[in-house]
């Protein structure tokens, strides 16, 4: 089921919908939206954290003393460590990253920002990231966030997807072609 404006679903998104609205009614979304960037991130670098998180085998009891833990390190507090306590509770933990996604997408909504999900080889440089939210902004005439995911298949290049747009540059697709077009050619 979507959410209202279709840029949320399902279980996750009716997450990152309750967070969106109480930290509007509060007048905490960026503050909200900072602590959770922060958060996704610790997830994505610590590989102990997103077992923790991914995994079934930890209890709830495991689950929310390790939390309270790392959010007491990262010194997240407020709304964000109260979502996350209850997402924990509530044994949804697993789905908290598509959470945090979900409640991106509905602050860029609200802010009027749009969200390219970009694919790359490797980490980009600031300067890289720039040119990239430069061209997009370019072409759609609005401030583009810009969600990067690292996957060294592609071997160079990019993807990029912008609402039902997908524009594919990567290396590996190229090379495809002209083993596709290589083959048709004998």
């Amino acid at each position: 089921m979507a959410g209202e404006d279709g840029i949320v679903s399902g279980m996750a998104g009716r997450y990152a919908t309750a967070l969106f609205d109480l930290a509007r009614e509060t007048n905490a979304v960026d503050q909200v939206q900072s602590d959770l960037k922060f958060f996704d991130a610790l997830i994505a670098s610590n590989p102990d954290l997103a077992r923790l998180v991914r995994s079934p085998v930890f209890g709830a009891d495991e689950q929310e003393k390790a939390l309270s833990a790392v959010l007491e390190k990262a010194g997240i507090g407020g709304i964000a460590a109260k979502f996350l306590r209850v997402v924990t509770g509530n044994r949804r933990l697993f789905a908290v990253r598509e959470m945090i996604r979900g409640f991106n997408r509905r602050v860029a909504a609200h802010k009027g920002e749009v969200t390219a999900q970009v694919t790359v080889a490797e980490q980009l440089n600031d300067a890289r990231m720039n040119d990239i939210r430069t061209a997009l902004r370019d072409v759609t005439g609005k401030d583009v966030q810009i969600d990067v995911n690292v996957d060294p298949s592609i071997i160079g290049g990019l993807k990029v997807k912008l609402g039902s747009r997908m524009v594919d540059a990567s290396l590996r697709t190229k090379l495809n072609s002209i083993k596709i077009a290589m083959k048709e050619a004998r």
